[in-house]
């Protein structure tokens, strides 16, 4: 019997990686409500076949063991590998939370599945300190310190060292839009990716003029027409991301870099984020067995080229220990290429030489422009584990301070639950000058003198306790700098079961781009040569790897000069129970995380690259891109759902997870 033959019986869908879109893909095939009168036919039934690729191994469950924790370029760390004991994050680590409102922000799509996989009870707050610690050409000094009496070491114009680093962003933003003025919502920024100008009247001396589309400047170039030198470089140097600042499309790193700002409410799961994705798979698991649906999972196996021919997707595969050479010829009703743009390449040039039959999707012209639209951002990270929080007041000259109090909304309806007073309740909503409600306070003394002066009355310590309770965060930090750890990240003592000897996690140096190269160098010591070619190095699919004693003194190096001050010694901060790396420029992801180029309309890449054969003239093939990399929501898991999700609804006629009436998933077309 031909294949084709048996999709008149039995329809094959072929998802190629098992990180975030494509674990999400295969649980919506399972889980997903037909929407539509002939829905059912694309709609997966008994006998039918979801085959699972995925070039590495990860460690689902007992069953399907592998060698590092599930998520692709999320990566939980527990120390000794163990699950009970305290963990930290080597890749993504938090979800923007959503509180279900049709107006609300967070990230909607992640916040639902954590609801629907009964995960939100182990959601816990992931938030960023209110008054971080800097260290910026030698001088430590909290964001709060920053004034006109104690400006920050740059010489930037018009004053802008005597504020945080951050409000360069508005001060870039500012040549378009201001805070009466722009998009708000999801789709207002869609339309805005394409239509957004500068509105400023700029000076003589700038490049860029009123008028000038936004979409065709980079933000690198923007940012240092409107800053100069000295302004960008205390942007990029304080803000802590090299991503938020590399030359992207400008319109869209608006909107990036308004992400950041106070309110956003960040969440992960106690278990650490990697449960998430093995939720997933035990879930499409559980849903293939229980629709008769057959489930073939196929780990060390990479998609090595790919055509279309005769309505059937024609592909060949490779095994992980030979990933060059020809494994197997397999065919498929649909394929979903799960997969960012360093994986997709790598198929692309194998299918282009290759001696298959049918359409080349991937090396046709127009595909390859819009593959090439985004930008790859390398990452790394290193993580420690400690015998002591050394790091906090009482050992470090400069703490990390990550307590602070934040009262929302949600906080205020729980005071209001418990006694609180109407009537003070009502003056604080009412608070506009400063406003109480969304505003990072970093001390209890701060927040309770705000409060009081607020409603004109002395709180009882039982309502202190009350407001305290309702409004304090445990924060992650982090900490700033321009050495080459860049972002330290506190997770502390985390475990699950607080038994035994305490131990301490620190994400170390969370670095992306300009300081990659810094850290790879020192991955092999003294008296050793490189043995495998970097275009072969699969570090990434085995998991953290152990970092050697150079880079391991280096990074005590720098800890010491961020809370001990410039003068310090290395050993001021203790040697540490383990080290770890995860390089994410090496394959097959090739990036930590993706930005889009400037000179490309955004909504349409999103929307044709998803489904590339749109882009050829007179042709439809069956094969899907999924992911972040070509997402509304760059470098979050929460991207990688909304393409598969888009997918789903628009090629599958599967129903929204969701209401898309205020949240599109990927940028809609505008008629």
């Amino acid at each position: 019997m031909t294949f084709k033959q048996q999709v008149d019986r039995h329809k094959t869908y072929a998802i190629f990686g098992a990180g975030a879109s494509g674990l999400y893909t295969a649980w919506r095939l399972l889980d997903g409500k037909p929407k539509g009168r002939n829905a059912k036919k694309k709609h997966l039934i008994e006998g039918d076949v979801l085959r699972l690729y995925d070039w590495g191994r990860y460690d689902f469950n007992t069953e399907d063991s592998g060698s590092r924790e599930p998520g692709a370029r999320v990566c939980t760390w527990h120390f000794k590998d163990d699950p009970d004991n305290s963990y930290l994050e080597l890749g993504g680590m938090r979800y923007s939370y959503w509180n279900g409102k049709p107006m609300g922000e967070g990230h909607r799509v992640v916040t639902t599945t954590i609801g629907k996989l009964g995960l939100d009870q182990c959601s816990v707050p992931f938030n960023e300190s209110a008054d971080p610690l800097m260290s910026l050409r030698t001088r430590n000094m909290y964001i709060s310190q920053v004034n006109s009496n104690n400006p920050a070491p740059y010489a930037v114009d018009h004053y802008g060292a005597d504020s945080p680093p951050d409000n360069e962003f508005g001060t870039i933003e500012s040549v378009a839009i201001t805070k009466r003025r722009g998009p708000k919502t999801r789709r207002e920024w869609c339309k805005f990716y394409e239509t957004g100008k500068i509105t400023a009247s700029m000076p003589d001396s700038s490049v860029f003029k009123k008028g000038d589309y936004l979409k065709d400047i980079g933000y690198w170039n923007l940012g240092y027409d409107t800053l100069g030198q000295e302004g960008f470089s205390y942007l990029a140097d304080g803000n802590g991301y090299s991503s938020n600042v590399v030359n992207s499309h400008s319109a869209q790193s608006f909107s990036v870099n308004d992400e950041f700002t106070p309110g956003t409410e960040y969440k992960t799961l106690t278990k650490g984020f990697s449960s998430l994705f093995d939720a997933l798979f035990n879930e499409v698991k559980r849903l293939a067995n229980e629709k008769g649906i057959v489930f073939e999972y196929r780990p060390d196996t990479r998609l090595r080229s790919i055509v279309h021919h005769n309505k059937i997707v024609h592909y060949t595969t490779a095994t992980r220990a030979q990933p060059d050479h020809e494994h197997g010829k397999q065919e498929c009703s649909a394929a979903f290429l799960a997969m960012p743009r360093g994986a997709i390449e790598l198929v692309a040039q194998a299918t282009r030489y290759s001696d298959q039959e049918g359409l080349d999707v991937l090396n046709h012209e127009n595909v390859q422009l819009y593959l090439e639209s985004v930008i790859m951002e390398p990452s790394y990270k290193v993580g420690m584990f400690f015998d002591s929080p050394w790091w906090l007041a009482g050992s470090a000259t400069y703490p990390a301070k990550l307590s602070s109090y934040f009262l929302t909304p949600q906080g205020c309806d729980s005071l209001a639950s418990e006694g609180f007073p109407e009537e003070y309740l009502n003056k604080i909503a009412a608070t506009g000058k400063p406003s109480i409600i969304n505003t990072s306070y970093s001390t209890k003394a701060q927040f309770l003198e705000q409060v009081e002066q607020c409603i004109e009355q002395r709180l009882s310590i039982k309502q202190q306790n009350a407001l305290f309770a309702a409004a304090e965060l445990d924060t992650i930090g982090p900490s700033i700098t321009d050495m080459p750890i860049r972002q330290v990240v506190y997770f502390g003592n985390n475990a699950l079961k607080q038994k035994g000897k305490k131990v301490y996690g620190i994400l170390a140096s969370y670095d992306d781009i300009q300081y990659t190269t810094f850290w790879k160098a020192l991955e092999l010591g003294p008296k050793a040569e490189r043995k495998i070619p970097e275009s072969r190095d699969t570090q990434p699919l085995n998991g953290p790897k152990k970092a050697t004693p150079v880079m391991e003194k280096m990074l005590r190096k720098q800890l010491a000069a961020l809370h001990f001050g410039p003068q310090s010694q290395y050993s001021d901060v203790p040697k540490p129970l383990d080290t770890r790396f995860m390089d994410w420029s090496l394959p097959p992801f090739n990036a930590g995380y993706h930005a889009y180029k400037s000179h490309y309309d955004i909504g349409d890449v999103q929307q044709k690259i998803r489904k590339p054969s749109q882009l050829i003239k007179g042709q439809d093939a069956e094969i899907y891109i999924v992911g972040e990399t070509y997402s509304n929501d760059q470098a979050w898991v929460e991207g990688a759902f909304c393409t598969a999700e888009s997918v789903l609804n628009d090629f599958f006629a599967i129903e929204p997870i969701i209401d898309e009436k205020h949240y599109p998933f990927i940028c809609p077309i505008e008629h």
